[in-house]
């Protein structure tokens, strides 16, 4: 299999069908001039010297050039290594110095900070920009090139690399995971199954493609799907449905909190919509609840991880049942149970599985045809993940007679209060409760007497207060008293990774930085 030709096909079959709106510049291309482009860049970037595993660096925002790259990479045998453009110059530095692509193209936007970066690292033998601000070097090879079928094309196999995606770094230092055409296959495979995806679909892409987001865009191009891209605002997503007819996206809590919340929502149609995907962290029953009695579709829930693509989902029909069946309610809590080709189990420190009663922690482990082939060039925390082919998470999680899985917390995010372990998980579910709450973020911060105590940080919905006590009362009336925070900060955003995560770590190194103990 080779990831790259997809877009070859719908170009055979549906030629005239749109494969990309793009409602940031307005470019609506079709199947067959998209697979022009691809072929073309292919061509060009082998070309320019490029050989089988060569890395090609992009820093971009979604775009047409973007997807292409992706697909391009693919069909050539080259490796797409995708990087965030929120970072700074010695940040991609980093990245470009662990992976050392010996071509780097870039949107035009971000000339500058390529120009800065060209003299941090030494790897790139050709930068090349597009778009607005750009030189035009990227748009003159795509011209410049054959549109013929890359002769590098049959060369590419299964297990092949084809692009790295660094972690969203939510406990510390972001790892390049490195994934295959298989991988990548199989990953699409599992959603396909779980989000029942159909060629009729027009998906609306609300994530950035350096991130585990683009296996999703990826997959309903494979299906011959419109791809409608965006930089995401909730009032341009209610419009964006409407003129459209989009049927299916991915949000996090904040996404649709957001549009649920946007003036006039009851006046959009959004008929159209058939399949809302959430994921990126736990989401509140109330907001679940009220999601699907203000959006026209159903709900599924993905859990995942940059390693792993998606390896659970809450169906459906697990919704449905909860909500308005009232069956096993508390189900709303689960990331669901393992997909069609993955294996999930929930396990103690000695890989032995813990009772499948709902109430014994232990860390997810994974095997999966999906999974990541490794940490790129950091074969000392491959061989720490991925034991006896079977792929440690970090995640701590406990699982019912049924063997749905519930996410308690990262092992890194676990508060240790008094000798007791609290769950920051467990502790933002409970300030969830309280209805003026748009999202939060629970810590442990350093504690003379307990060693740790707990603290919040709330993000208050606009036009709405709350104080301190009444946000400790909430969380009081469904935890036990040493669970509740015994602090809490009220902040206008909480930072978060690529994939909607926070992030924890910069909540958290303030305090602990004059501290002699980091826990």
């Amino acid at each position: 299999m080779n990831i790259g030709q997809i877009p070859a096909k719908w170009a055979r079959q549906t030629p005239n069908r749109e494969a990309i709106i793009d409602s940031t510049t307005g470019q609506r291309v079709t199947f067959a001039a998209f697979d022009e482009h691809i072929r073309r860049l292919a061509n060009g970037l082998v070309g320019l010297g490029l050989e089988k595993g060569d890395r090609v660096g992009i820093l971009s925002q979604n775009s047409v050039e973007y997807a292409a790259l992706y697909f391009a990479c693919g069909r050539s045998g080259l490796v797409a290594q995708p990087m965030n453009w929120r970072l700074s110059a010695p940040e991609l530095a980093k990245i470009v110095n662990n992976g050392e692509p010996r071509a780097y193209i870039t949107q035009g936007m971000y000339a500058a900070e390529s120009a800065e970066l060209s003299g941090l690292v030494s790897s790139v033998d050709h930068w090349l920009q597009y778009g607005e601000g750009g030189d035009g070097s990227y748009e003159e090879l795509v011209a410049s090139s054959s549109d013929a079928e890359p002769e590098a094309s049959a060369e590419v196999g299964d297990t092949d690399p084809l692009f790295i995606l660094y972690t969203g770094g939510t406990t510390g230092e972001s790892k390049g995971a490195l994934h295959s055409h298989r991988s990548v296959y199989f990953g699409m495979l599992n959603q396909t199954v779980a989000e029942r995806i159909v060629p009729s679909d027009v998906y609306m892409l609300t994530g950035q493609m350096f991130h585990i987001p683009v296996v999703l865009a990826m997959n309903y191009l494979a299906h011959g799907c419109p791809l409608v891209l965006m930089n995401f605002d909730a009032t341009l997503a209610m419009e964006l449905i409407q003129a459209e007819k989009v049927s299916a996206f991915l949000g996090v809590t904040t996404m649709l909190n957001w549009m649920m919340a946007v003036e006039g929502f009851e006046n959009y149609d959004i008929s159209s919509l058939r399949n809302i995907q959430y994921g990126g962290g736990p989401m509140p029953s109330r907001v679940i609840t009220e999601a699907l009695d203000k959006f026209p579709c159903t709900l599924i829930q993905g859990y995942g991880q940059t390693e792993g693509t998606t390896m659970c989902f809450l169906s459906q029909e697990d919704h449905i049942r909860a909500i308005r069946d009232d069956h096993r309610p508390e189900r709303l809590r689960s990331c669901g149970r393992e997909g069609f080709v993955t294996s999930v189990r929930v396990v103690d420190s000695d890989g032995v599985d813990v009772p499948c009663d709902g109430k014994t922690p232990g860390q997810i482990i994974v095997r999966s045809e999906a999974n990541m082939l490794g940490y790129f060039r950091r074969p000392d925390l491959t061989a720490d993940t991925i034991k006896d082919g079977w792929m440690w998470t970090g995640d701590i999680a406990t699982w019912d007679d049924e063997r749905y899985v519930f996410i308690v917390d990262r092992a890194k995010d676990m508060i240790i209060s008094g000798g007791e372990n609290i769950y920051s998980v467990q502790v933002e579910e409970a300030i969830a409760t309280h209805q003026a709450v748009l999202e939060t973020a629970v810590i442990g911060v350093p504690d003379d007497t307990w060693g740790e105590s707990v603290m919040a940080y709330v993000v208050l919905k606009p036009g709405m207060t709350a104080t301190e006590d009444e946000i400790i009362d909430a969380a009081r009336q469904n935890l036990a008293s040493y669970q509740k925070p015994r602090s809490v900060a009220f902040v206008d955003e909480l930072p978060k990774a690529p994939t909607g995560k926070i992030l924890k770590r910069m909540l958290r190194d303030p305090h602990w930085a004059d501290e002699e103990r980091q826990v």
